[in-house]
């Protein structure tokens, strides 16, 4: 028999004598327990969602009966009362559904692609990119139609994503979610100065589109919707094709390189995606922020931090809280509406200083 004592065994990671394995291991648990739970929250996301269409329906700064609202859906109300649901409240609840969905997906791909918790369209300067095209097409006399305004929005929409990634990539170093963020905030400010500098110097164009250029979905019609439709369609359906590349790359090139994703095509796919999604929704709504940012992080709070559910899943949220910001910004100020833009705003700031300043930054 030995006289010497046996060595103790090294903690493994995830073990008490391995801090940071056991973090992860309590994040794995953490995921795996919303993973179960996914049925519960779709169900739960769905009777939101028809309860917040319902709330858009009935509520608004003009009242209206109920039993008004429920006879001009079937067609049996009133000329007043169906002018208000159907001609303004539906079309207008549509269209915050359909550029909720889009901006909530093309956050959630932003952020996988990027690795960068804190990116978003608004964020990394898409928003304003869009924007600026739209300005600089009205400013050059091009009709105010949402059909004639998606090209413009698209392209700068485009522009400014490509010049985001390059401006971050360049310099010493490989481009870093800091230094992207970085990129991105300063780029969205000069391409603003430059948008409310033109709608400064030609008060004609201001005047056209102030109410959009503050991301509003009041006055939209079906007609509006249907012009960008094909192009929110085709970024929506990029974006389900991309989740299962866009999970390997959130564990790192390299990495999902060695699994066979092609990079740079789910590189090239992804801007594609974030452009149509993000150009044609600014084109019927205005430039609306912070929506992309909070609704991935809402979704995993819920589900965890699997890109193949958070993405799908951010086109329930999405809307849901398009909706309710919406419906807020009715009637938070009496006998006048505020553009939904500015209520997101609101909303988003403190979830901006809460996921800086908190521990809810990890996408991984």
């Amino acid at each position: 028999m030995s006289d010497v004592a046996p060595s103790p065994r090294v903690a493994g990671p995830g073990e008490i004598g391995d801090p940071s394995g056991a973090r992860k291991a309590t994040g794995r648990a953490a995921d795996a327990t919303r993973s179960s739970r996914m049925p519960l929250v779709l169900a739960g996301l769905t009777v939101a969602l028809v309860l917040s269409v319902g709330v858009s329906l009935f509520v608004g700064a003009e009242a209206i009966a109920p039993s008004r609202v429920f006879s001009a859906l079937f067609g049996h109300s009133d000329r007043e009362a169906e002018l208000l649901v159907s001609t303004y409240r539906m079309p207008r609840t549509l269209v915050a559904i359909t550029v909720g969905a889009a901006l909530g997906v093309a956050g959630g791909l932003i952020q996988a692609y990027t690795r960068n918790p804190l990116a978003d369209p608004g964020i990394l300067g898409v928003n304003a990119g869009a924007a600026l095209g739209v300005t600089l097409a009205i400013w050059g006399g091009l009709s105010f139609t949402i059909g004639s305004l998606v090209w413009p929005a698209l392209v700068g929409a485009f522009v400014a994503t490509v010049a985001v990634l390059l401006l971050s990539a360049s310099g010493r170093g490989p481009a870093t979610p800091v230094r992207m963020t970085l990129s991105g905030v300063a780029l969205a400010a000069v391409l603003s100065g430059i948008t409310t500098s033109i709608r400064l110097a030609d008060p004609r164009t201001f005047d056209r589109f102030r109410s959009w250029v503050a991301g509003s979905v009041a006055g939209r019609s079906l007609d509006d919707l249907a012009a960008v439709a094909p192009y929110l369609v085709v970024g929506l359906v990029l974006a389900l094709v991309l989740l299962r590349p866009l999970n390997a790359i959130a564990l790192g090139e390299d990495l999902a390189a060695s699994l066979g994703v092609n990079t740079r095509r789910t590189r090239l796919l992804t801007i594609v995606a974030v452009t149509l999604l993000v150009g044609a929704s600014t084109a019927v709504a205005g430039p609306i922020s912070f929506l992309g940012l909070m609704v991935p992080h809402i979704c995993r709070l819920l589900i965890g931090n699997d890109h193949t559910r958070i993405i799908p899943m951010s086109m329930l949220v999405a809307p849901v809280v398009l909706l309710v910001a919406d419906t807020v910004a009715r009637v938070i100020i009496p006998l006048r509406e505020i553009p939904v833009g500015i209520m997101t705003a609101f909303i988003g700031a403190p979830v901006l200083i809460w996921l800086v300043s908190g521990r809810k930054v990890n996408t991984q």
